[in-house]
């Protein structure tokens, strides 16, 4: 899934999207925007006690380091040592080790079906930043090369699977702890791990399966659901394909979704807080076509029932089974550096931009031929599936990817904390299915879950980023001022920012709070909101 990082200081711009075939990472806005040295309760400067060549005879049964190589101060980015190696069967591996270190180590995860390149700019952008700020920096590609494997076909080899799946990021931060404590004089304080889309689920999975692997996650957008989203991606295309809505009325749709929907919170601010709290309803707040007759400003009986497919969700033997996306995507993004804007963040996820076929569609198609069943069947036709009668049939996939286990216990217990997000109008992964989670938790372990796990739902925002809402926050500051200091986040400052200016700044408030216009003063500045329950 697409993102585009710009920096990890101040930008990181993000979404998902198809590429040539391959899969580029997602990420959260804006890692570090608000970084403070202070931030760390044991700022430290450790040195190496061994020369980085050293770390080539690590190599053995668990890994083989095949490069170990000093790389010399550029820029603000400090003298290092690179380390690049593979754990069997080709789980691909960088370490960067920086010769002054903070005593942290920094992990950051993939997007869609991962396999990135290691050095790809995106990524090697994401370790120089961190590296900057001292941490040591650690990063896989999950197992395979999306280059020679794109999309969901490395799965026909099943170890390949699993490392994608759940093993990549827990056997590559056991690596990196090894060659911290080879490489330092100095012990390891703390490690995080900051992730989005993939990368979120990666987060949830790690603190779900390996509690001891990190201290702090960053979980962002997770597709925590892997399975349950592929079969709405099913029902949303089916649904497309019977009757398509056309590019050119998704701003007719928007514009009747936003008028009813952004009053709702009693601020008309062009967000949709809370899309739960807005009855909108196709069949009522849409116009339609005069005698069900086609065209450009109406929709038809057909659209209508494909819009509440949509809205409407999957059913399995008439019981709710997946939820319906909530409104609030399909407004058009602004303009940005990367070129105009869309006509909708619809596009390309639910419907096709002018070059290709929906997103959904190539990663459903791809699933459920390669991943669904536990075995490839590249001739299957992934429309033809049925929730009522083949459900079942995806629990291997369901075990192994799906981050949906409740249980955090073990994580709660060591003292590990979970700072989470998710943008209301996130057109890749329906956010719903992150309230349904944190409930889940909550529900299990009770109201001590706000003691380690927090969740920030940003109204407006798109995949990862992007959208109408803030798209600069720095989410992973507050996550190491919670485990280093003790200092929970009772809100966090996300910025709007156009053209280099911050046009807004607001409140991103933990869940079920959110943030509520206190009556005066404008409504781009954070100080005139407050936190509250809804």
């Amino acid at each position: 899934m697409k993102a585009t990082w710009r920096r990890l200081a101040g930008v990181v711009a993000a979404g998902a999207l198809a590429v040539c075939g391959r899969l580029v990472f997602a990420q959260s806005t804006s890692p570090f925007k608000d970084w403070k040295p202070a931030v760390l309760a044991d700022a430290l400067q450790e040195k190496p006690r061994v020369a980085c060549p050293t770390l080539l005879s690590l190599s053995g049964f668990e890994l083989s380091v095949s490069t170990a190589t000093l790389v010399p101060a550029s820029g603000n980015v400090p003298e290092h040592c690179q380390v690049l190696g593979q754990i069997p069967p080709e789980i691909g591996f960088e370490v960067r080790l920086p010769s002054l270190w903070n005593g942290h180590l920094f992990m950051f995860g993939n997007g869609g079906y991962a396999g990135e390149a290691l050095e790809a700019p995106g990524r090697a952008a994401i370790a120089r930043n961190a590296l900057t700020l001292g941490f040591a920096v650690a990063q896989t590609n999950t197992g395979h090369d999306s280059t020679v494997e794109p999309l969901g076909t490395f799965a026909a080899t099943p170890q390949k699977f699993l490392d994608y799946a759940y093993r990549s990021v827990h056997v590559t931060v056991l690596s990196a702890k090894k060659i911290l404590q080879t490489y330092y004089e100095g012990t390891l304080r703390h490690s995080y791990f900051n992730g989005c889309s993939t990368g979120g689920r990666q987060g949830l999975i790690s603190a779900q399966r390996f509690p001891e692997d990190f201290d702090g996650i960053v979980v962002g957008a997770p597709v925590l659901s892997f399975s349950g989203t592929m079969v709405s991606y099913v029902n949303t295309q089916r649904a497309l394909g019977a009757a398509p809505i056309p590019p050119e009325k998704l701003k007719i749709l928007a514009d009747a979704v936003y008028a009813k929907c952004d009053v709702s919170d009693g601020v008309t601010d062009g967000l949709i807080d809370d899309p739960r709290r807005c009855a909108f309803k196709p069949s009522t707040d849409l116009p339609r076509c005069a005698a069900d007759a086609d065209g450009p400003g109406c929709f038809t009986t057909g659209q209508i029932n494909t819009l509440d497919a949509i809205y409407g969700g999957v059913k399995r033997n008439g019981a709710a089974y997946f939820p319906g996306w909530p409104v609030g995507a399909e407004i058009a993004p602004p303009a940005s550096g990367r070129g105009a804007a869309t006509a909708s963040g619809w596009v390309p996820w639910f419907v096709a931009g002018p070059n290709g076929r929906p997103v959904q569609a190539t990663f459903g198609e791809t699933f459920f031929r390669h991943m669904a069943f536990g075995r490839p069947n590249p001739s299957f036709d992934w429309l033809t599936f049925n929730p009522d009668a083949d459900l079942e049939k995806l629990q291997w996939a369901r075990r192994v990817l799906d981050a949906t286990d409740p249980d955090l216990t073990r994580f709660k217990t060591r003292g590990g904390k979970i700072v989470s997000y998710f943008g209301w109008a996130d057109p890749a992964l329906n956010p719903l299915m992150a309230i349904e989670y944190y409930d889940s938790v909550t529900q299990k372990l009770g109201p001590s879950t706000t003691d380690f796990y927090r969740m920030f739902m940003i109204p407006g925002m798109f995949h990862c980023g992007g959208g109408v809402g803030v798209n600069a926050l720095d989410m992973f500051t507050p996550l190491v001022e919670w485990v280093e200091r003790g200092t929970a986040p009772q809100s966090i400052i996300g910025s709007r920012v156009v053209d280099g200016t911050t046009v807004r700044t607001r409140p991103l408030c933990p869940y079920p709070e959110v943030a509520k216009y206190k009556g005066a003063g404008s409504i781009d500045e954070a100080a005139n909101f407050t936190c509250s329950k809804p």
